[in-house]
């Protein structure tokens, strides 16, 4: 099959509607066979006390990210897409003849979006293991996407399982931001594999000093998905942008996935001789970085009824 290129739009936009529609046909026109957008709620942004000074050790160690809850309120206030702005979007795609996906964050948010028509949905990688929020989206989308970055073996095994009797694909992602690619463990690939048919790359290298090299390499190694965060503004217009590629390395990736799967890997050893610096482990101990991350970002939204938080795994009447 012919490789699917999701464009992430992500927070790319800046909240603002006619940046997102110049990204939604510059993607389309870029060979993005999905542009995605995430279903983020700021109002869902949950409060952790921990997180508002962080902790080191006594040597000076990271035991816990400061992320204070007020700035990053702010911050995704100024981004937030409504919910018209979301049917607005599957609207937009369909004419700029892409397909539209979207990730949801909570359990609420896939609710409010489940009917708007979107092709496909996306469950981040801190949501691996979030059942009862995979058995929400296996009733409400013909196709699954799973980024599997920060998870251990048995986590993503146990997701595999929840998951079966749908069409679901496995991203590999590594969860540092960016990525080097001495750190991109490209050999995932494989391992997930035993689980569907449907793996794929969720990139994010840094695009001026890494390129496009490490989706190529994915691609190169047999990925059937990939996913990057694709921007039309400058690098530093965007929080994302350092991580974003362009329409132009968007077609160029097009081009690159759309030839043998064999011309692939030739083009990749005769360009990229240090390309194998990115297969690094299919299975491995998580990083510091990574562990860090994983921390903070499962239980950073959750959804709410009346004064009660309700994380995505934790099972309630939905």
């Amino acid at each position: 099959m012919k490789p699917i290129l999701i464009a992430e739009a992500c927070q790319n936009h800046n909240g603002d509607q006619e940046i997102l529609k110049k990204m939604i046909h510059q993607a389309a026109d870029s060979g993005a066979d999905y542009v995605k957008i995430q279903a983020i709620r700021s109002n869902e942004l949950t409060f952790r006390d921990r997180f508002e000074q962080g902790k080191l050790d006594e040597k000076g160690k990271i035991l816990t990210i400061k992320r204070p809850f007020k700035p990053e309120l702010e911050r995704l206030f100024k981004l937030d897409l409504s919910i018209d702005d979301e049917a607005w979007f599957v609207e937009e795609c369909k004419k700029a003849g892409v397909k539209s996906m979207i990730t949801v964050f909570t359990r609420s948010s896939a609710r409010d979006v489940k009917d708007m028509g979107f092709d496909a949905v996306k469950i981040a990688s801190y949501d691996c293991l979030s059942i009862p929020l995979l058995k929400d989206v296996m009733k409400w989308w013909p196709i699954i996407v799973v980024s599997t970055g920060a998870t251990y073996d048995h986590e993503v095994e146990k997701a595999a399982q929840a998951l079966k009797g749908s069409k679901f694909v496995f991203l590999h992602c590594v969860t540092i931001y960016p990525t080097p690619v001495g750190e991109c463990h490209l050999k995932r690939m494989e391992w997930l594999s035993q689980f569907t048919s449907q793996v794929g790359w969720s990139d994010h290298t840094l695009v001026e000093k890494d390129g496009i090299w490490a989706s190529k390499i994915a691609l190169a190694l047999g990925a059937t998905w990939i996913e990057r965060h694709f921007t039309i503004l400058k690098k530093d217009q965007t929080k994302d942008g350092p991580v974003s590629i362009t329409p132009k390395h968007l077609q160029e990736l097009r081009e690159f996935a759309d030839k043998p799967l064999e011309l692939r890997m030739e083009l990749i050893k005769s360009q990229y001789p240090d390309w194998n610096i990115s297969l690094g482990h299919a299975q491995r101990n998580l990083s510091a970085d990574e562990h860090l991350n994983r921390d903070y970002y499962q239980g950073r939204f959750a959804s709410k009824q009346g004064n009660k938080i309700i994380f995505n795994w934790e099972d309630y009447e939905n």
